[in-house]
C-alpha cells in the first residue's frame, strides 16, 4: 500500500470556520479520488491518502491539481519505536542514493512528546547512521539536495521527495464566478487563479459561426477541459453570437466594434450568471494589453452590468501569464491557430478611450435586445472535466 501524507496551506489561518474549509477540502479530494479505490483520513493539520500501488498515478495526479494543499510527499510509516524510525530513515536515504542525491538533512518534528527521543536526537542520531551507512552522502544543512522528514504523530512518518501543492483555498469555500472563456492565453488562467482563491468556476464562450470554425469552439472545450481540472469541473455555456456581431458590424462606427461587442457579451454573461447564481464575472483581462483594455474602454464594456467583475490578471505581465498558462497545462492548446470571434471582427483602428456615455448612446441605437434574447435562450451547456 502506498501513504501520502497532505501539508494544508493557506487555510490552517483560518479562525472558528477552519473545520468548513477542511469539510470541503475532504470533499473535493474525495470526488477525484472516486475509483481509485483509495481512503483518506484525517489528524490535526494533516490529511492522510492511502491506496494500492496500481493507484499511485492517478492518486498522485490528483494531488498535483488540488488546490488548498501546501504540498504533499509519498510517505512511509512505522510504530513509533527509534529503531523502526531510523530504519525507515535509511530507507528513504537509499531511495536518494538512487535518484543521484548527494547531500541531505535530517529534520524532526514530535507532537507525541510520550516518544523517548526529542526533536534534536531523532536528527542527530539519524544522521549518524545514515552517514555510516551510505559514505557517499553528506550533511549539508543549509541547502541539501533533499530533506528527509520525520514526523512523530499516531505513527511514525518519514519522507523525503516532497512535491509543491497547488496552495490556495478548497475549490467551493468562495461562491461561484461565471469566466468569459475565449480561446486565448489569458482568461484560462484568470479561471485557474480565481479557483485557487476557492471559487467553483463555470465558463461562457461566444461563438459566431460560420465565421468561427468548430474547431475554435472546440479548442476552448479542451481548455475548459484542462482548467476543471483544476477546478472540480467547469459548466461551459456555448452562446451562439453570430446575429449580435453582425448587427454590431453593420450599425457601429467601425473604431467602436470591439467596445460594444465587450459590452454585448457582458450584458450576456450577466444574464447567465444570474441564472447559474454565481456572483461575479471573470475575464482575462490585463490593463492596456490590447486596445478594450484600457482603463476607459473596461469602463465601457462594464457599464451595463451590476454583478462585480474580478479580474485577477489586471496588473500581471504577458510573460508571467505565460509562465502559468504553460505550467498548468493551457498554453499549447491556447496558441493553436483557430481565432475567436473578437479576433475576427477586431477593427484596423479601434478606439482607445471610449466615454462610457456615447459609448451607451451607440449600444442603444443597436436594438440588440431580441437578438440578446435569442442568443441566452438557446445557449447550450456541456460539463467539463467533471469528476467521475
Amino acid at each position: 500500500m502506498a501513504v501520502y501524507l497532505l501539508k494544508l496551506g493557506e487555510l490552517t489561518l483560518k479562525g472558528g470556520n477552519r473545520r468548513e474549509f477542511e469539510r470541503i477540502l475532504r470533499r473535493n479530494l474525495a470526488q477525484r479520488l472516486r475509483g481509485t479505490g483509495a481512503s483518506i483520513q484525517t489528524t490535526a493539520g494533516r490529511f492522510y491518502v492511502t491506496c494500492d500501488e496500481s493507484a499511485e498515478i492517478p492518486v498522485e495526479t490528483v494531488l498535483d491539481r488540488l488546490f488548498g494543499i501546501a504540498g504533499w510527499a509519498k510517505t512511509r510509516d512505522c510504530k513509533k519505536i527509534p529503531q523502526a524510525v531510523f530504519d525507515a530513515c535509511i530507507e528513504e536515504a537509499a531511495l536518494l542514493r538512487e535518484n543521484g542525491l548527494r547531500t541531505f538533512k535530517v529534520e524532526a518534528r514530535r507532537t507525541d512528546k510520550g516518544f523517548p527521543l526529542n526533536s534534536y536526537e531523532i536528527r542527530s542520531e539519524a544522521g549518524s547512521l545514515i552517514l555510516e551507512q551510505f559514505p557517499g552522502l553528506t550533511v549539508d544543512v543549509h541547502s541539501p539536495d533533499a530533506v528527509i522528514q520525520v514526523e512523530i504523530r499516531e505513527k511514525a512518518y518519514i519522507y523525503s521527495m516532497a512535491r509543491k501543492g497547488q496552495r490556495g483555498l478548497p475549490v467551493g469555500t468562495a461562491g461561484r464566478g461565471l469566466l468569459l472563456l475565449s480561446g486565448g492565453i489569458d482568461s484560462p488562467v484568470a479561471g485557474y487563479m480565481m479557483a485557487g482563491r476557492g471559487m467553483h468556476i463555470d465558463a461562457v464562450y461566444f461563438h459566431a459561426y460560420p465565421y468561427t470554425s468548430d474547431e475554435a469552439r472546440q479548442k476552448v472545450v479542451s481548455l475548459a477541459e484542462t482548467v476543471g481540472a483544476y477546478t472540480m469541473g467547469i459548466r461551459l455555456h456555448t452562446v451562439g453570437f453570430t446575429a449580435v456581431q453582425m448587427r454590431i458590424k453593420e450599425r457601429a462606427p467601425m473604431e467602436w466594434t470591439t467596445v460594444l461587442l465587450r459590452m454585448a457579451m457582458m450584458e450576456c454573461a450577466q444574464r447567465i450568471a444570474f441564472r447559474r447564481k454565481a456572483k461575479c464575472l471573470i475575464t482575462g483581462e490585463s490593463l492596456s494589453q490590447v486596445a478594450s483594455q484600457t482603463v476607459e474602454n473596461i469602463s465601457c464594456t462594464q457599464s451595463r452590468i451590476t454583478l462585480p467583475v474580478l479580474r485577477p490578471l489586471i496588473g500581471i505581465e504577458k510573460d508571467d501569464i505565460i509562465r502559468t498558462a504553460k505550467r498548468i497545462g493551457t498554453y499549447d492548446t491556447s496558441i493553436l491557430p483557430y481565432e475567436d470571434c473578437c479576433v475576427l471582427f477586431s477593427p484596423p483602428h479601434p478606439i482607445i478611450r471610449g466615454e462610457p456615455a456615447e459609448a451607451n448612446r451607440i449600444y442603444e441605437s443597436l436594438e440588440l435586445a431580441d437578438l440578446m434574447d435569442e442568443a441566452v435562450r438557446e445557449t447550450t451547456e456541456e460539463k467539463c472535466a467533471f469528476p467521475e
